[in-house]
């Protein structure tokens, strides 16, 4: 008995340690600025044993999260991001220890650029799972969460996941390199000039 309530005293500790924050230190975007944050739910499927959300409920959350994390990016280049809610699972109450479910959710993303106008990426797939707490570790999402807490959380893993995910294009690819002609923000105090 000891022993067990020893693992599911580490298990919360890992999930508390792996909590996916809404304040995470911004990633590299070079002149990435966000200009349409768009969210579709409409056509979402509902998994079998998952408590029940609105297509509008879902649309509101990702928007919020994506705004959260990607609005706060000022470059010189706008870009359109798109997300399509595929499915989802809300975890329900579960049985302490022997039954419980994570919720999850599969989205589709596309990236656009503005000024070349055309798509970076185009049905991008992810698959998200909720975080792990303390509490959710030992009694279950079902029992510790509301749906609305649960559909935040995913909500915000979505954002958190596209955001590394254009990182790693900026990086690997130049997704988001300033293009040659536009004005670049400079740091207060220097002077801008238009060279035309």
């Amino acid at each position: 008995m000891r022993k067990l309530l020893i693992l599911f005293a580490g298990l919360a500790m890992i999930g508390a340690c792996t909590q996916t924050l809404v304040d995470e230190a911004p990633e590299d975007l070079g002149a990435f600025k966000l200009r349409v944050n768009y969210a579709y739910a409409d056509k979402a499927v509902q998994g079998p044993v998952s408590r029940d959300a609105t297509p509008q409920e879902w649309a509101e959350a990702i928007q919020k999260a994506v705004d959260i994390r990607l609005g706060r990016y000022q470059g010189t280049q706008e870009y359109d991001i798109g997300i399509s809610l595929e499915g989802y699972m809300l975890a329900p109450p579960g049985i302490p220890v022997i039954y419980n479910p994570k919720s999850t959710a599969i989205v589709l993303v596309n990236v656009y650029d503005v000024g070349k106008k055309e798509f970076l990426a185009k049905g991008k797939q992810f698959q998200v799972l909720e975080d792990t707490t303390g509490d959710s570790a030992v009694v279950g999402s079902g029992n510790s969460r509301t749906r609305e807490e649960q559909m935040n959380g995913l909500a915000l893993k979505i954002a958190d996941r596209v955001e590394e995910w254009l990182a790693e294009e900026h990086k690997e690819n130049g997704w988001f390199d300033p293009r040659p002609g536009l004005i670049q923000p400079l740091e207060p105090g220097e002077a801008i000039q238009n060279p035309a």
